[in-house]
């Protein structure tokens, strides 16, 4: 029994939900997001509910019947509130600038990083040191913070690098004074 495919998900006021052939088509405030599904689970739209029904008990139904609950949720909440991730950057001279559809991230290295960001995304600089990413698609904010970080994850000696809001970074004790 599959808990979170079992779970009715309400539809919040404001969204509107359309199935095609387990092509589901979720229109919010934010914006619109369509995503095609296995036809193993049955996705069915009762007023302001939804819900996914497995069609056997073969393990990879149940799989798929957690997993497409899970990616419903994401897609409705995506469309009515939208998701954020937020990243700092620590260290001396490490620094971020916004220019144009492109972020030039100084990071220490003989060179600049400019990264594209990715249709679909915004992203803030409220100070060199912080960025804020905000989109509807819950996997593509997320990925597009992980690449960022990717570019200087943070160290663990002296904590330099980018990491994400509020992460907490196990420290290492530096080299033994020789005896």
């Amino acid at each position: 029994m599959s808990r979170i495919g079992n779970r009715i998900l309400t539809i919040p006021a404001g969204v509107e939900v359309k199935n095609e052939n387990n092509v589901v088509t979720i229109k919010g405030s934010k914006g619109e997001l369509t995503q095609k599904f296995s036809p193993l689970i049955e996705i069915v739209v009762e007023g302001n509910e939804l819900k996914t029904i497995r069609k056997n008990e073969l393990k990879h139904t149940k799989q798929l019947h957690g997993t497409t609950n899970s990616l419903l949720e994401g897609m409705l909440t995506g469309v009515h509130e939208g998701f954020v991730k937020q990243l700092e950057i620590v260290g001396v001279g490490y620094r971020a600038a916004l220019a144009g559809n492109k972020i030039n991230l100084s990071l220490g290295y003989s060179h600049p990083v400019e990264y594209s960001i990715p249709e679909g995304i915004s992203v803030e600089i409220p100070k060199p040191t912080e960025i804020k990413i905000t989109g509807i698609c819950k996997q593509l904010v997320g990925q597009v913070a992980a690449h960022i970080r990717g570019y200087r994850r943070p160290e663990p000696y002296k904590g330099k690098g980018i990491k994400y809001k509020g992460e907490k970074i196990i420290r290492k004790e530096g080299k033994a004074a020789g005896k």
